[in-house]
């Protein structure tokens, strides 16, 4: 790695108190970064100039981020490819627990497979990219209705019984209400044989830099290979990689 400059890391140190702070003084800036007076006021000047912060107001001494900042994330949020991410981060996960790793977006009240990596285990759960199921039946999809309100659950699925796929699925709203609730409050939604009768999953919800939930990754495993531990382990690793995700599509965890 090169080595590291270290008034390109200060003035980084600068931009990034804004992250937590809508506006800040020079001797705020100083009180919370231990610089020097005549450093801070030097990298506020140097930054005021190339458009990453401004005044906050017409006789203020306090700053804001400027519209460079904002031109910068644009141009990389235009620049970023949901199915290309989800892929790079499946086969990180994947390479770790050696199980099956997808990518799904929501689609009305189906899951759209945009990303897989295949398990290494010669026995495994067969899918594709591409491949459409009822959201209701997947660790997927019901990772990404935990994120919807409860009216527009309601409306997605009307009155009827919902679809079932295996003796294991959900078929009533009630139900299904109470499952995303807990999805919602746990942060992970798991799957028991609910959409294949020999596959068990888990899944998180991946969130864009507008902090919306635009997708969900999961881990399928074969039930002759899932128990409690290994539940406990894959619900921490796919946490742990929707977060890698949600980071790559430029959301910024808060405190």
């Amino acid at each position: 790695m090169a080595r590291a400059v270290p008034a390109v890391e200060r003035a980084f140190d600068v931009l990034e108190l804004f992250l937590d702070t809508h506006e800040l003084s020079a001797p705020e800036i100083t009180a919370q970064l231990g610089l020097p007076r005549t450093t801070v006021h030097e990298l506020v000047g140097t930054l005021s100039e190339r458009g990453y912060l401004m005044p906050a107001g017409r006789g203020s001494n306090k700053f804001r981020l400027g519209v460079r900042g904002f031109q910068l994330g644009s141009a990389y949020a235009e620049r970023l490819d949901l199915a290309r991410e989800g892929q790079l981060v499946a086969e990180e996960i994947a390479e770790r627990c050696q199980e099956t790793v997808h990518v799904g977006v929501r689609e009305g009240t189906e899951v759209l497979y945009v990303a897989k990596v295949d398990s290494s285990h010669p026995v495994r759960m067969v899918s594709a990219v591409g491949r459409r199921l009822p959201a209701h039946c997947t660790a997927v999809g019901k990772a990404l209705l935990a994120a919807l309100p409860s009216a527009e659950v309601d409306e997605l699925y009307g009155k009827g019984r919902l679809k079932a796929m295996t003796e294991h699925s959900i078929t009533t709203r009630k139900a299904l209400r109470a499952e995303l609730d807990r999805i919602a409050e746990d942060g992970v939604a798991r799957e028991y044989c609910e959409s294949n009768e020999a596959v068990a999953c888990v899944a998180a919800p991946v969130r864009d830099h507008t902090g919306q939930v635009v997708a969900a990754i999961s881990i399928a495993v074969p039930i002759l290979r899932w128990n409690e531990e290994t539940e406990a382990a894959l619900s921490d690793l796919i946490r742990d990689g929707a977060a890698t995700l949600s980071e790559r599509l430029g959301h910024a965890e808060r405190d």
